[in-house]
């Protein structure tokens, strides 16, 4: 049973950081769930607003639908009503709405709608598809806007009125005038949330536009850091911003783009480094290479799990 209500779970994640957990795997690659129970538990000493369980970070795309739900019951268990947890859903439509189900039933208390497989569907199919998984559960949902499935500013207005359960959007698009064009549109109606990788990095500008919040990945890692550069930003604290773009955000985010997928590969080198091993990724995707995970464990060396300060 879900400890929030589709309303009160999109005013919770509003107010503060959102934690985006990694998966953790056994050698074997199967999900290795003691060690993850674990990690959360210590994620959750930074107080996060709401956690999502087997998103894109938590490799949501190579997770079976069991794993999913296990993923997810094992959130919901150590949460315990702390904090909302919001399971991953996607693919095609049949088989969001029974993940949608299954995250029901595991105890969350809303989904992050993921995009459909591959293809780039019309207006009206992506609606149709967001309004099918909203209807199949009373639990509140975040549908996430990026790659193939961008949602204009009139589409969801138009699903803000047929589905009430739907409470917010999480862009992965960075369309500026695509978010003030629905912000305009529909305003408070939907919570929005930053969802670009490494949000850090956009993360003083969308605050300006109306988006209090975003999930941090280093949070598996940093969660001082994290923490500060996200109070920094709700503080409008530019100075301290900068000094954490320049310190840390920047060395690591050029570090990521050495591969592709490695926006997920070097948050489990992050933890493995700082001592909280989540095992390999799981392929499609490949681990960091030997040089770039010596680079990372150079750069948290050097900066420390400490929020970020204004340079003197």
């Amino acid at each position: 049973m879900a400890h929030f209500a589709p309303d009160a779970m999109a005013s919770a994640v509003a107010k503060d950081i959102l934690a985006f957990p990694i998966t953790h795997m056994k050698a074997d690659l199967s999900f290795d769930e003691a060690p993850f129970r674990s990690h959360l538990d210590w994620i959750l000493e930074s107080k996060p607003a709401g956690v999502f369980a087997a998103g894109g970070t938590g490799e949501f795309f190579s997770l079976s639908p069991d794993e999913v739900e296990r993923v997810t019951a094992a959130s919901v268990t150590v949460t315990a009503g702390r904090t909302p947890v919001l399971a991953g859903a996607g693919y095609g439509t049949a088989i969001a709405v029974d993940l949608a189900k299954r995250a029901e039933r595991a105890g969350a208390d809303g989904i992050l709608l993921l995009p459909p497989y591959l293809l780039t569907p019309s207006q009206e199919g992506l609606a149709a598809h967001v309004e099918a998984v909203c209807r199949s559960t009373g639990l509140g949902v975040i549908v996430y806007n990026r790659d193939n499935a961008i949602l204009q500013a009139d589409t969801v207005a138009r699903l803000c009125e047929r589905c009430p359960n739907l409470v917010g959007l999480k862009d992965g698009v960075g369309d500026i005038e695509l978010m003030v064009r629905t912000r305009n549109l529909i305003g408070d109606r939907l919570v929005y949330v930053g969802g670009l990788p490494t949000a850090e990095l956009f993360a003083r500008p969308y605050f300006t536009m109306g988006v209090p919040t975003y999930s941090s990945a280093l949070l598996n890692f940093l969660p001082n850091f994290a923490r500060g550069f996200y109070s920094a930003v709700r503080a409008a604290d530019d100075a301290t911003i900068a000094a954490g773009l320049a310190d840390f955000v920047l060395p690591y985010t050029a570090i990521r783009n050495r591969g592709r997928g490695y926006a997920v590969s070097i948050v489990k080198a992050g933890a493995a480094i700082v001592g909280r091993p989540a095992g390999p990724v799981r392929a499609p995707l490949t681990d960091l290479d030997a040089k770039s995970y010596a680079d990372l464990e150079a750069l948290i060396a050097r900066h420390g799990d400490v929020a970020p300060a204004a340079h003197g």
